[in-house]
C-alpha cells in the first residue's frame, strides 16, 4: 500500500493519529449503517414481492372479468358505460427519513362510486371486473411506494457501500502506513541525535582528560 507524501514530522504524526482515529470511527459507524439499510432493504423486498404477487392474481382476475365483459357487449355500449367517471381519487405524497433516506409515503382519498352506469345494461363481469380494479388500486399504490422505497435504499446501500472500502482499502491502510513510516524516520533521527550527543560527549570528556594532564 502506497503512503501519503507526507514530510515526516512530530506534528504531521500527530495530525495524521487524529485523522486516522477519525477514519476508524467513521467506518464503523458507516458499516453500521451500511448494516441497517441492508435490513430495512430486505424487509421491504419481502413485503413488495408479496404483494406484487398478490396484484398479479387480483389483476389477472379482472382482466379475465373484463374480456369476458367485452365480449358480451357491443363497443358502443361499453364506451358509454366507461365514458363518464363518477369516483374521483385525490393522491398525496409525503416523505418519511429511514436512516437519511427519505422514502416516499403515498396516500389517497375517494370520492363518489366507480360504478358509473346503470347496471341493468351491462354485463356482470364489467362489474366485477371494474369492482376488483377499485379495490386493488390501494395496493398498487401501496406496491409503488414499497418498490419506489427499495429503490431508494438500494442507492444508498451501494453510495454506502463505496465508502466503507475506500475507507477500509484505500485511506485507512494509507494512513497507517504513512504513520508507521514517519515514526520508523523520527526514531532513526532520535537514535540518530543520541549518537551525536554521546560523541559530543566523548570529545569534551577527552578535551577535559587533556586539559587536567597539561595542568
Amino acid at each position: 500500500m502506497a503512503r501519503l507524501n507526507v514530510n515526516p514530522t512530530r506534528q504531521e504524526l500527530l495530525r495524521l493519529k487524529r485523522q486516522n482515529h477519525m477514519a476508524v470511527r467513521g467506518h464503523k459507524l458507516l458499516k453500521e449503517k451500511r448494516d441497517g439499510l441492508m435490513k430495512q432493504f430486505m424487509t421491504i423486498i419481502r413485503e413488495a414481492k408479496q404483494l406484487r404477487k398478490q396484484m398479479e392474481k387480483t389483476l389477472g382476475e379482472a382482466f379475465q372479468n373484463f374480456v369476458f365483459a367485452s365480449a358480451d357487449m357491443d363497443y358502443k355500449s361499453m364506451e358509454e358505460a366507461l365514458s363518464m367517471p363518477a369516483k374521483k381519487i385525490t393522491l398525496q405524497s409525503e416523505t418519511k427519513n429511514v436512516m437519511s433516506v427519505n422514502i416516499p409515503v403515498f396516500s389517497y382519498q375517494e370520492e363518489g362510486d366507480f360504478l358509473s352506469y346503470s347496471l341493468g345494461s351491462t354485463a356482470s363481469d364489467l362489474d366485477s371486473s371494474l369492482e376488483t380494479f377499485n379495490d386493488a388500486l390501494k395496493d398498487m399504490i401501496k406496491l409503488s411506494e414499497i418498490e419506489h422505497s427499495a429503490k431508494l435504499l438500494a442507492e444508498e446501500i451501494e453510495k454506502t457501500r463505496r465508502r466503507v472500502n475506500a475507507l477500509e482499502y484505500v485511506f485507512i491502510p494509507q494512513q497507517q502506513e504513512t504513520i508507521k513510516y514517519i515514526q520508523a524516520k523520527l526514531n532513526e533521527q532520535e537514535r540518530g541525535t543520541i549518537v551525536t550527543l554521546m560523541k559530543v560527549k566523548d570529545i569534551i570528556e577527552k578535551q577535559e582528560q587533556s586539559a587536567l594532564q597539561a595542568a
